[in-house]
């Protein structure tokens, strides 16, 4: 910490301030797709679906935030991180308001896929961004952190979501949530700008930024000729199997509590706090034990991947989360997965910019969430055939706890003695 410390005030601070706005853009994100996740209770008893529609309501968001990935990735790439980052945050800020006005499954159905829609945005800019402001030295500090939003508004949500709900109605807590979008694209428009172009930034700190050595200059690559690289295709397995874990925690939980526990909406809050505030820690621990090890003289491949089996192995108690009676002990043991999720995931997102130029990065989290946005479809979906059939979450759990396990070794293969691409 203290040489983080000594090389902020040696370089200058403003790259941590577009940091900062990444994060909180990632917390408003959270924060409105989290909402429903809190009420499915609520609303199962009011609109009166079944868990295999509930399953398809999740499934109507995934499907939009794979094709949302698949355009923004490049939308980001060709016209910039500014005009990308604005587009998506107005569009889910929009599409999280019209829930306010649906009644029916159908209803949800159609206001969840223009909120992935448009929600799909948000990665593919930070992550660009991130690359544009930090050496490679600290991008996985700078992801954690920003990453760690995720967990933020995931913590805000059931602290607010449920006091909303009673005192005003679950249409209110639409309304309310959705319009912070708009708080934050101002200050987006007013103080992001390339590194190049800033005005505020220092010859000091841009020096350090673009400390490293120099990428060589290439042109935009389409997609196929991405496919053609093993890396490309160890960063999609990557998300594929480990991205739809993180999409049944935000979907399911609300429900498992209720169904397992007996948790109504007005107790709901504190057990997801205590889980999500788990996973901050989380966040923010995996991109520094990584960019810490890299500090000391490891080699950046060999870092990641023995932090990503760190958390890939906290992960794995959670396969007995459904059989627990203890509600609190099952609450402690899918917060430490939820926290290993995050970790593993500022170190996932991370290898994509260890292993590609920037003029590409946002195309490969944009292939490698579509990857994960397939993957959270076909677990969502499932899901509902599954509580509906048994009645239980042991199944589900138990593919939760072994699917970072499977994907680290996959991904280790495919990228054994591979060095970062050139284009």
């Amino acid at each position: 910490m203290n040489e983080i410390v000594e090389t902020y005030q040696k370089t200058g601070r403003y790259r941590w301030t577009i940091c900062s706005l990444l994060f909180f853009a990632t917390t408003i994100n959270y924060l409105d797709r989290n909402i429903l996740g809190i009420l499915a209770p609520t609303l199962q008893k009011e609109i009166g679906w079944t868990p295999i529609e509930y399953g398809y309501i999740g499934t109507a968001f995934q499907a939009a935030y794979a094709i949302g990935l698949s355009v923004f990735g490049w939308f980001v790439d060709k016209y910039g991180t500014k005009i990308g980052y604005a587009l998506s945050i107005t569009g889910w800020s929009i599409a999280a308001m019209a829930h306010a006005l649906a009644s029916t499954v159908m209803g949800f159905g159609i206001a969840r896929f223009f909120l992935g829609l448009s929600e799909s945005g948000n990665f593919p800019a930070a992550i660009k961004a991130t690359a544009e402001w930090f050496p490679k030295k600290e991008r996985a500090l700078a992801t954690g952190i920003f990453n760690s939003g995720a967990n933020i508004g995931a913590v805000v949500a059931p602290a607010v979501v449920p006091w909303l709900t009673i005192t005003f109605g679950w249409q209110a807590a639409f309304l309310a949530t959705g319009a912070t979008g708009f708080v934050w694209l101002i200050l987006w428009m007013v103080f992001y700008e390339r590194p190049e172009t800033a005005r505020k930034v220092s010859k000091e700190e841009m020096a350090y930024i673009l400390s490293d050595p120099p990428e060589p200059v290439s042109e935009k690559v389409p997609w196929l000729q991405l496919l053609k690289h093993r890396q490309t295709w160890a960063f999609v397995v990557g998300k594929f199997l480990t991205d739809p874990i993180w999409w049944f925690y935000l979907y399911w939980l609300g429900l498992f509590l209720n169904n397992n526990f007996g948790v109504t909406l007005t107790h709901l809050g504190l057990p997801l706090i205590v889980i999500y505030t788990m996973t901050t820690v989380g966040s923010i621990g995996g991109g520094y034990l990584s960019g810490a090890m890299i500090k000391r003289g490891m080699a950046v491949n060999r870092a990641r991947r023995i932090t990503m089996l760190i958390f890939a192995v906290l992960v794995v108690p959670v396969v007995t989360a459904a059989n627990i009676s203890s509600m609190w002990l099952a609450v402690g043991i899918i917060g430490l997965a939820t926290a290993a999720h995050q970790g593993w995931s500022a170190n996932i997102f991370t290898t994509a910019s260890d292993m590609f130029p920037k003029n590409v990065l946002g195309s490969v989290v944009g292939l490698g969430s579509f990857a994960g946005s397939l993957g959270g479809m076909i677990f969502l979906t499932s899901a509902g055939y599954i509580v509906q059939a048994t009645g239980s979450y042991m199944i589900l759990f138990i593919i939760c706890g072994s699917a970072y396990l499977l994907a680290l070794g996959l991904m280790t293969l495919l990228t054994a003695n591979a060095r970062p691409v050139v284009l």
